[in-house]
């Protein structure tokens, strides 16, 4: 048996490597604390697993597209790590996060 907190870091993990994914800025009373990447959690029946994963993308960007390729690789990572077989990846986006611009002066 797997633990289910390795299903959601393999998840956390899969889902900060894919492209149009962004770590969001993290502030308490306004002030930055960091940033903090996808945040997900699972839960196991046998070898089946299910997923909610909340995430920022980046603006502008494909949203539909991205999250579809999100589920592809989390379930694609999860079986190739665990043998386990995803049955559904809940997803809720977060934050559309502009691209910063430089301005040149």
């Amino acid at each position: 048996r797997i633990d289910p907190s390795v299903l959601r870091k393999i998840a956390e993990h899969t889902a900060d490597l894919t492209p149009g994914t962004l770590r969001a800025r993290r502030t308490v009373a306004g002030v930055g604390v960091g940033s903090a990447g996808a945040t997900a959690k699972a839960t196991v029946t046998g070898q089946r697993v299910d997923l909610w994963v909340e995430l920022a993308l980046r603006y502008p960007g494909p949203v539909r597209s991205t999250v579809e390729q999100l589920r592809s690789k989390i379930s694609d990572e999860i079986r190739r790590i665990t043998g386990y077989q995803v049955r559904s990846i809940a997803v809720t986006v977060t934050g559309l996060i502009p691209e910063p611009s430089f301005r040149v002066h």
